[in-house]
């Protein structure tokens, strides 16, 4: 990977980070694309069975647009300005969303715009207690991308998803917990061994039942009660076939703790 994104796999867990601190991760073209090529390695990699998505600093996660580059880019007239979205955005959230295995976040500072994006595409989001969100889009009159449309109604519900489009402000950690974008607020100095601590848990994890369970959850969003009962029953037949399963009955009959294999 381009050193504008740092990839690393170790015991089962890939770190993908951020590392433009000193834009404060903005995205230029060479982070989009190396941080689309972490994540899409990450979900395929049959060896990571969970992945960490931070940021170098400890000023942002992400402002998202590297708008000095953007800016000259529109004055080039270049016709593929806007088609990062589909180039880079999209594969990127379709990676962290589709990895049948869990993502976490660690928010270390400003998540905007896209970068907003990518903490949202994760499945769990710790939060340093500094950090803060903002939708930014309107705010350089643009709509939404990387997902946020689809994501963010899901966490805070529409009416309030909406009210943090049209008029895009900074979102504070404590603030986000209570809306439901943080999932865990942490002291700043805590951050990276906090969230290391849970994507390590997560690795060592039962990965088939974690992968079901993220599945079943975008799956329910947007069926039928009727839909997502068959989803279920499916997923539970795919979970109750696993090694991983066996190995927790075995366990808890014995009293001992499970040793899973994420098969």
């Amino acid at each position: 990977m381009a050193d504008t994104v740092l990839y690393e796999v170790s015991d089962g867990l890939a770190t993908i980070t951020l590392n433009r601190p000193e834009a404060m991760n903005a995205l230029n073209v060479a982070a989009k694309v190396a941080l689309r090529e972490a994540a899409r390695a990450a979900a395929d990699d049959t060896r990571v069975r969970a992945v960490l998505l931070t940021a170098a600093g400890d000023r942002a996660f992400c402002v998202g647009q590297d708008l000095k580059e953007h800016i000259g880019l529109l004055a080039e007239g270049s016709d593929h300005v806007m088609s990062t979205v589909k180039e880079h955005y999209n594969p990127i959230v379709r990676a962290l969303t589709e990895a049948a295995k869990p993502v976490v976040a660690a928010v270390n500072g400003v998540a905007a715009g896209a970068g907003f994006g990518f903490a949202l595409a994760a499945d769990y989001r710790v939060v340093a207690d500094t950090a803060s969100f903002n939708t930014s889009f309107a705010g350089v009159a643009l709509t939404a991308d990387s997902g946020v449309s689809w994501t963010l109604p899901r966490v805070v519900g529409p009416g309030r998803a909406t009210d943090l489009l049209l008029f895009p402000r900074n979102i504070p950690a404590q603030e986000a917990y209570e809306l439901g974008i943080a999932n865990r607020v942490v002291p700043a100095a805590e951050l990276r061994a906090e969230a290391e601590k849970l994507a390590r848990k997560l690795a060592s994890g039962p990965t088939v039942a974690y992968a079901a369970l993220k599945e079943a959850v975008a799956f329910g969003f947007s069926h039928s009660l009727s839909e997502t009962l068959e989803k279920e029953n499916e997923l539970q037949t795919r979970a109750g076939a696993s090694e991983d399963h066996a190995t927790a009955v075995s366990a808890f009959v014995k009293k001992e703790t499970p040793r899973y294999s994420g098969r």
